[in-house]
């Protein structure tokens, strides 16, 4: 695969102003004379923080679970089971994410978060979008950052004839930080594709002036330009209408606004468009009052919100595999955090930490990376989940694995290095085989006693020669000490660490080698 070729094109301005909705369902038609081998991802945005244990329900910590959050859990015997993961199940309301699962086609990646989270939507979302630290403001996006990589010159000379097409799409919604590059977006803003407006022939070819006004004149007109001749370009995608599954949820049925823009996804790559990265989001994931119905937890709004988000994912999988499509394209969930473990008296949970995301798609390598969270069984209200594994670290695996940048341009895009996870089929573009890291499921990596301690713990763990990270995280998620981080000896290491420090509490202690890592909760005592 020519990775600079089919990516060093198409990084445009924020372009607004047509959309694309009500497609119909034709029979299929002859593509436009498009490359049909370029990779496609699809970013699924769930907006306002996922309740992360009320979705991918940890069974072997259930009775911590009955104990600080009856009023909203599911009950043990709706839980959909899990082949080959007896200690996991998904929300009753997930059939058609279970059913991705038991065809090999679902990725969940446990426990993902950030060092030293942010309970506020806008900055998490920020963080989220942009690959940053906490504590470290950037005015890029990590999908900004990887399109203005392949595509330099942007926008001048776009579109061209060897990318006639945007870099990226986001459907429903302006472009955000995310798929911006220094205040350049880097691809289209869909609404409508019945947009009359025609700005290829706009009256406006007065000269600007040499300054500093006249440049940024100059650069609206270029974008005014593209984003007619874009929405030329989509336009002509759309019509083919390409949708063949009937699966999609329509009407009032939840989910239908996702659905559609799934289905204008498929239906856009179907046509013959080489857009790399397509973004849509779905509302509504803020659940602190009424997350379920009293008395029948298995329904309610956040129930409603999976139901949607699991058939919308379903039937554009299906969609995609009728469409025989399904070999370029994965998709991704995120949200900005999770919820807390305990919780309130208004029958929801708040703003919490790390929460599971899933990855979809015939090339996505099938399980689950990481384990169940460890529960402490007095978990108050300020108890939270910790990290396993850094969203950019999922971030990276995407770029290096699905996209086939080499690691030193990963590093570049994602502004460090983060490890690499085995999440998705790296087959083309390395030879190794990195799915013996999902055999490693189940194995213990780390302890960690005694607990309850006062001053001194003692961890042991295994590395294999990588670097290796250890870390000691608060019970609400802030990294509390760094006790190494470095390269170190393979075999088995034992570590005496000093928290007399600390304050009573709940603490998790982690570790981290190469792709491998995990979390163990501890409690101090006076």
């Amino acid at each position: 695969m020519r990775r600079r070729t089919f990516l060093r094109t198409t990084s445009a301005a924020t372009i607004g102003g047509f959309a694309v909705r009500g497609f119909g369902n034709p029979v299929l038609q002859p593509l436009l004379d498009r490359s049909a081998e370029d990779r496609v991802l699809v970013i699924i945005q769930l907006y306002g923080g996922n309740d992360g244990l009320n979705t991918v329900i940890p069974l072997d910590q259930y009775d911590v679970l009955s104990s600080v959050r009856a009023n909203v859990l599911i009950p043990e015997n709706a839980v959909l089971g899990l082949s080959g993961l007896p200690a996991t199940g998904l929300h009753p309301a997930m059939g058609g994410m279970r059913e991705l699962w038991e065809d090999g086609k679902l990725n969940i990646v446990q426990g993902v978060g950030y060092p030293n989270p942010d309970f506020s939507h806008f900055r998490s979302t920020d963080i989220w979008e942009t690959g940053a630290n906490s504590d470290q403001l950037l005015a890029s996006g990590w999908v900004g950052r990887y399109l203005h990589s392949e595509y330099p010159n942007f926008p001048n000379g776009y579109p061209n004839p060897t990318m006639p097409d945007p870099l990226s799409i986001r459907i429903g919604a302006p472009i955000s930080i995310g798929l911006q590059h220094q205040g350049v977006a880097m691809g289209a803003s869909i609404y409508d594709t019945e947009d009359s407006l025609s700005l290829s022939g706009n009256p406006f070819t007065d000269p600007v002036t040499p300054d500093c006004m006249g440049g940024k004149l100059d650069f609206v007109r270029t974008v005014q330009r593209q984003a007619d001749l874009y929405g030329d370009v989509i336009q002509a995608a759309a019509q083919p209408g390409c949708n063949l599954s009937t699966l999609y949820p329509t009407g009032n049925q939840p989910g239908a606004e996702l659905a559609n823009a799934l289905k204008i996804v498929a239906q856009l790559i179907c046509g013959g468009l080489k857009t790399r990265i397509y973004w849509v989001g779905i509302d509504g994931f803020d659940t602190h009052a009424q997350q379920v119905v009293a008395g029948n937890t298995i329904t309610g709004n956040h129930a409603n919100l999976l139901r949607g988000l699991s058939d919308s994912i379903h039937a554009f999988q299906d969609d995609l595999e009728l469409l025989g499509l399904d070999d370029r394209v994965i998709g991704m969930t995120f949200s900005e955090f999770g919820r807390r473990i305990k919780s309130n008296a208004s029958i929801g949970t708040d703003h919490g930490t790390a929460a599971p995301l899933f990855l979809f798609g015939t090339h996505v390598l099938p399980g689950m990376l990481g384990e169940n969270p460890d529960l402490p069984a007095n978990t108050t209200y300020d108890t939270n989940l910790p990290m396993q594994h850094d969203f950019r670290s999922v971030y990276a695996s995407v770029l290096k694995d699905w996209f086939c940048l080499a690691q030193d341009d990963v590093d570049a895009v994602m502004l460090d290095t983060y490890q690499n996870l085995a999440l998705v089929d790296p087959a083309g573009c390395l030879g190794t085989d990195i799915r013996a890291a999902n055999q490693q499921a189940g194995t213990s990596l780390l302890e960690v006693f005694p607990s309850p301690f006062t001053d001194m713990v003692t961890m042991v763990f295994a590395t294999n020669g990588d670097r290796t990270l250890v870390q000691v995280f608060g019970e609400s998620g802030q990294v509390v000490r760094t006790v190494y981080n470095g390269p170190m000896a393979p075999g088995e290491q034992r570590m005496q660490v000093d928290l007399s420090d600390l304050a009573p509490g709940a603490y998790y202690c982690r570790v981290q080698n190469g792709m491998q890592q995990q979390v163990k909760a501890i409690m101090k005592m006076r």
